[in-house]
């Protein structure tokens, strides 16, 4: 058996074994009474191997709500269900748009221990990744019910937001390290465009805050320039991202940040607060 079979066979195992670790534990609430939670052993990110990008605009076969009222919020976060009034005792607040590997996610659980913050990842064997390293944290931190806070799910924000979020419903929204599409014919395949900004006002309540990085200028000065231009969006200032608690985690966090700091490379921020709707006169 060559090198490249048997790295294709183990690595075929592994990905068996974690699916049906997600099958038993991913929708039940992980606690002392869970059997074998010492299955959930930290994933190896080698062997969820995956291309860079995904085109949002092909058809990826999603699963999504047909209205956020049928949303079934239960599934991801069963530590904030109540099986008594079937309702849940939080809603989702956060969202990380393209969470990658989940570097955010796992500082915003300890950041905001009070919040849901959720990741929406396109691309399937980083999804299954996330979720995995996710139930490894429930399963370790028993004792303090740490990481039920958070969760990940594959989708299209591009094309399923509002499937998923009512009117108003977040308060922060991240977008670290976006796929730039460098060609000028992929532009329209940002995340940031005046379209889905609108999208995005939509689900962000007033006050709400988005939050970009990245280590391309050309994207920076693009996202800067469509933010900027939406009449529901004004600017933060630097003292304010110099203050603010979740510039400082993002800048750090992510796994592309990481990267970019052992590059010596540099990071381009810029933080956006939810203007109030106009008034209809």
């Amino acid at each position: 058996m060559s090198f490249e079979s048997s790295a294709a066979s183990r690595r075929k195992a592994y990905r068996a074994e974690k699916e049906q670790n997600r099958k038993v534990f991913k929708h039940v609430k992980i606690d002392d009474s869970t059997v074998e939670v010492d299955k959930l052993e930290l994933p190896k990110k080698r062997y969820y191997r995956q291309r860079a990008h995904s085109n949002p605009f092909s058809d990826h076969q999603l699963e999504y709500p047909v209205s956020p009222d049928l949303m079934d919020w239960s599934k991801l976060y069963p530590h904030y269900y109540d099986k008594d009034t079937k309702q849940m005792t939080k809603d989702v607040t956060i969202a990380d748009i393209g969470c990658g590997f989940g570097g955010l996610l796992v500082d915003l659980a300890t950041a905001f221990p009070d919040k849901l913050a959720l990741g929406m990842e396109i691309r399937v064997q980083v999804t299954n990744y996330v979720e995995d390293r996710i139930l490894a944290l429930r399963g370790k931190h028993l004792e303090t019910q740490g990481y039920q806070n958070i969760s990940v799910l594959r989708g299209n924000a591009m094309k399923f937001l509002p499937n998923f979020f009512k009117k108003g419903q977040l308060e922060k929204m991240f977008f670290c390290f976006p796929d730039p599409h460098f060609k000028q014919r992929k532009h329209k395949a940002r995340i940031i465009t005046n379209t889905l900004l609108s999208d995005y006002a939509y689900v962000l309540r007033e006050g709400g805050i988005i939050y970009t990085i990245t280590d391309v200028l050309d994207l920076h000065e693009w996202m800067v320039k469509h933010l900027e231009m939406h009449p529901l969006f004004e600017r933060m200032d630097q003292k304010w991202e110099s203050e603010d608690k979740c510039v400082e985690i993002m800048t750090h966090s992510t796994e592309e940040g990481k990267k970019v700091e052992r590059k010596k490379g540099d990071k381009h921020i810029a933080c956006f607060r939810r203007l109030p709707n106009p008034q209809i006169v």
